[in-house]
């Protein structure tokens, strides 16, 4: 997984600084750009299809009341005609003794057929089918039931329907308008023997023009129990059965929506179902009432690139903005790299977090410049100081054969004091040259101390009196070697001021904290103070006359090798004496 992370992520990681904050910035900005305008696009196709939902519901609903008001009219007028005693005694009465009777049936018949044809105009026709054989049929009001009519779908769907009303679609007739059939049993005597039945074809206007207001942006139609459409816009659809255009199913609840297709458009179908199992049904296409959240979304969509332009604009001129003073910023730090810091000048960058890294990175670049000045100065003085030490150690092996020859006459001569002169001076360098090194213990500098003593001891006699206060715990420290004995030396020859009395001499090592220091404290003549100070004297320059290798070459060398936090120090009054502090560290 982190393989496969860092792959994504290595032609990121590979960009420039502007142009991965030109890629965030436009991704944070497009983003909820995005978002707004897909939120914006499906809160208005929801709202309008709330809208539209709620709308066909209540014309749908008025639509199915106003249905089930004409066809109760239409059940009504049946029941007169299922109710009429005097009908159904014409119809029933037996012909054959009297002929003649027949005309006062038709009579009453015509009249009664005319009456309710002049009333009810949407009523193309009304016809009885009768068994009775001795009342004749005009083919026009009283009909024959024969095979032919046995067979039809209105004689069918009458089958176990004891008197009720049944709507039958009927199918076109040529020079016809479109119809359907309202049929019924007249069995009002006998339920179980009817002596006619009852057929009204109504015209299909008559309901159409429940609905005729609604179709303008919608389909409508009117499903009888059984599927088949009975009113339409497009009288095509007539008489055929509504799965051939809307092929999903209805669910089981009376009214409701579903999604459907017809006509291979995306249609919201909005039903309702009447008493008598019919439904009047809404097919309204998406597109018609989503045109409006399409517009919508076009225009947010348009404003959103103009705004998507102008973020990636305003990002990108930031990003510039930012980035070139960072390039500055590493353009400056390669001069730094390569050391040119003559050619260093960093302008002000501002007050935000970039131009205080830009006043940091001046100072910075000044400091260096200064801390390599200051290690160059240091390593030529650690270059003098290492020829110093080169030119003070003298071939060892020529050394101790001069002195061991000059100890051999001394003692042919018998002349003590010069064996024990040379005797000391070889032991002071065996250590003070010590292979060559620079650091010897503690223990090694005081003897070495002790026999430069004893040295000038044979030549100054009792003038010289020096004392130890050692503390035995730093003995095993290091040193620099040759550290004391310059400033005993110096205090020998400069500080002696009577040649009766002498001087007095003495040499203290103590722990200071983490600290060693080593005081050399004489009551000799003292130096006098430079004006404005007033504590310790700044230490001689190197081209003064001072004994061994110098009292600044003592401090150069324990700074360079300590830390500029050690090294010499010196405190001295006039007629008093001096005191020099010498402090290194305690490891």
């Amino acid at each position: 997984m982190k393989r496969l992370a860092g792959w994504m992520t290595k032609p990121f990681t590979n960009l420039r600084l502007r142009e991965k904050l030109f890629l965030m910035f436009l991704l944070g900005a497009i983003l909820p750009l995005l978002f707004f305008v897909l939120y914006s696009y499906q809160t208005i196709k929801s709202e309008l299809s709330n809208q539209m939902y709620t709308s066909s519901v209540a014309s749908v609903a008025q639509i199915n009341s106003n249905l089930e008001n004409k066809l109760d009219t239409y059940t009504k007028l049946s029941a007169t005609m299922y109710l009429n005693n005097t009908l159904r005694a014409y119809l029933t009465n037996n012909y054959t003794q009297d002929p003649s009777l027949f005309v006062d049936a038709y009579q009453y018949i015509n009249n009664t057929f005319s009456n309710m044809l002049t009333t009810n105009p949407d009523i193309h026709s009304l016809s009885i089918y009768i068994n009775n054989d001795s009342l004749p049929a005009d083919g026009i009001y009283i009909k024959r039931i024969d095979d032919a009519f046995r067979r039809s779908a209105i004689y069918r769907s009458l089958l176990d329907t004891y008197g009720n009303v049944r709507f039958v679609s009927t199918p076109p007739v040529v020079d016809q308008p479109p119809m359907f059939t309202l049929t019924r049993m007249l069995n009002i005597s006998n339920l179980d023997n009817a002596y006619g039945i009852l057929t009204i074809n109504i015209l299909e206007s008559d309901i159409f023009r429940l609905m005729e207001k609604e179709t303008a942006e919608k389909t409508v139609l009117i499903v009888n129990d059984q599927g088949f459409i009975i009113s339409a816009k497009d009288k095509g659809m007539l008489n055929r059965p509504l799965k051939k255009f809307v092929p999903d199913t209805f669910p089981g609840k009376l009214q409701g929506r579903f999604d459907s297709t017809y006509n291979g458009e995306k249609m919201l179908v909005v039903y309702n179902t009447t008493k008598f199992g019919w439904k009047s049904v809404a097919l309204i296409p998406y597109n018609s009432f989503l045109a409006k959240a399409n517009q919508t979304a076009k225009r947010i969509f348009i404003l959103a690139l103009i705004s998507f332009g102008i973020m990636a604009l305003l990002i990108y001129i930031t990003a510039r903005l930012f980035t070139k003073r960072v390039e500055y910023l590493v353009g400056i730090i390669r001069r730094i790299e390569r050391e040119e810091f003559e050619h260093i000048d960093i302008r002000p960058l501002g007050r935000d977090e970039i131009g205080q890294l830009g006043n940091v990175l001046r100072k910075m670049s000044q400091r260096l410049s200064n801390l390599i000045s200051d290690v160059y100065k240091k390593e030529i003085d650690k270059k003098e100081a290492e020829m110093n030490v080169l030119q003070a150690q003298i071939n060892p092996h020529f050394l101790y054969n001069t002195l061991a020859s000059i100890s051999s006459l001394a003692i042919r001569n018998s002349d003590q004091r010069m064996n024990k002169m040379v005797t000391d001076l070889a032991k002071f360098y065996r250590i003070s040259l010590n292979k060559g090194k620079n650091q010897i213990s503690i223990h090694e500098e005081i003897q070495l101390t002790r026999y430069y003593v004893a040295i000038q001891q044979i030549r100054f006699a009792d003038l010289i009196r020096v004392h130890y206060q050692i503390d035995e715990s730093v003995l095993p420290c290091p040193i620099v070697k040759l550290t004391l004995q310059p400033f005993v030396e110096n205090a020998m020859n400069h500080a002696i001021w009577d040649d009766k009395l002498g001087i007095n001499i003495m040499i203290k090592a103590c722990r200071e904290g983490p600290d060693i220091v080593f005081k050399i404290i004489d009551d000799g003549m003292g130096m006098r103070m430079q004006e404005g100070r007033t504590s310790d004297q700044e230490l001689p320059s190197q081209g003064d006359a001072l004994s061994g290798y110098g009292i600044r070459n003592v401090d150069n060398r324990i700074k360079l090798l300590y830390g500029d936090s050690y090294g010499v120090s010196i405190f001295s009054r006039l007629g008093i004496g001096t005191t020099v502090t010498i402090r290194i560290p305690g490891r």
